[in-house]
């Protein structure tokens, strides 16, 4: 554990050597932990789990998903059960459903929570946004929150290259006097490196401002406006291609992951340096705003109720699935799927 001091904010960081394998398996030995949902966060981590020897159970209803488990190893009426079934034997129940699937189960989940039982959420949205969603747990259970800060592929990818995604823990409700110390163990149980300590709302507000700006709405749309730009000005597909996102994912983006902004720039040409220096505020001038704007709608609950009303819908994955095609029949994805090829790991 460390604390660190950072712009005048002093927090603490939990690390895996805080929680050695053999503690948590003591920690949890009289626990059953239940993964509700085996979708990207919950088949993750119910792997990561049960790759390390905890009693970990999966509870799924019967169609794709439970067939995934399956053929993921995971034993029907071993450790593979019904959701009902796996939430009455579970101690701690890891809710992993989408956020509209938590909608429509949570009233039999409820129903079914025992005293002293962790309900543990990955993202602050049911509980939060409660107004909306309905969600209220019950006062003789810990409520808690643990986070990775991505996705359940990446989640499974780094504990089997033996590394750690970091993860933010949170206590909304502590029952049983150790609901914080049950997050700790459990986020580094379920494969997490380090952890960072935040509140429901918090999680919330940041996750759904992220996904909808730097991490994917914003990184999708600045991607397409520089690409169009080069097309519309006579450069062919690879050239616009190569110069927005393949130097970019490949070369840059790496590096500023690896030590920082300020050392990729110092890694790169002088002319290179000079335009990103002088061009960055104009940009942090025009973007800001609207990121100002996402945040505002986030913290209001506009955006909850946009995603519960959408993901509600009967034909919801029908609308879904046409608006992706047509992301992925845009000109500056075909051109990505052709080039990646001819990268050095994948050509023959």
């Amino acid at each position: 554990m460390k604390t660190i001091t950072i712009g005048g904010v002093t927090e603490t960081i939990h690390e895996r050597s805080d929680y050695p394998l053999a503690g948590l398996k003591e920690r949890f030995a009289k626990e059953t932990i239940a993964v509700l949902g085996y979708g990207p966060q919950g088949r993750g981590q119910g792997l990561n789990l049960r790759d390390q020897g905890f009693n970990v159970i999966v509870g799924l209803r019967k169609g794709p998903s439970y067939d995934h488990a399956l053929k993921d190893g995971w034993k029907e009426g071993v450790n593979l059960f019904s959701m009902d079934e796996a939430l009455e034997k579970g101690t701690i129940i890891l809710f992993l459903l989408s956020d509209a699937g938590q909608i429509g189960y949570w009233p039999t989940l409820k129903a079914k929570l025992k005293k002293g039982d962790a309900l543990v959420f990955s993202h602050g949205f049911g509980v939060v946004f409660n107004d909306q969603t309905g969600i209220v747990p019950p006062k003789d259970v810990d409520v808690v929150l643990c986070a990775p800060k991505g996705s359940g592929l990446t989640v499974r990818n780094h504990f089997l290259e033996g590394r750690g995604i970091n993860a933010s823990v949170a206590v909304f409700q502590d029952a049983t006097g150790h609901a914080a110390d049950r997050v700790r163990a459990l986020g580094i149980a379920i494969g997490s490196g380090h952890l960072f300590e935040t509140t429901f709302k918090n999680e919330v507000v940041s996750d759904l401002t992220g996904e909808r700006c730097v991490l994917m709405g914003m990184l999708q749309g600045a991607f397409l406006a520089q690409y169009e730009v080069l097309r519309e000005n006579g450069h062919p597909p690879t050239e616009a291609y190569n110069e927005t996102i393949e130097e970019a994912l490949q070369s840059l983006y790496p590096l500023v992951a690896e030590n920082g902004m300020d050392w990729m720039y110092a890694n790169c040409s002088t002319t290179a340096q000079r335009g990103a220096l002088d061009w960055a505020p104009r940009f942090k001038a025009a973007i800001k705003p609207v990121i100002a704007q996402c945040y505002a709608d986030v913290k209001a609950g506009k955006e909850a109720a946009i995603s519960i009303e959408a993901n509600s819908k009967s034909d919801y994955r029908v609308g879904l699935e046409k608006e992706l095609a047509a992301i992925a029949s845009q000109e500056m994805w075909e051109a990505g799927r052709i080039l990646r090829e001819f990268r050095p790991e994948r050509a023959k």
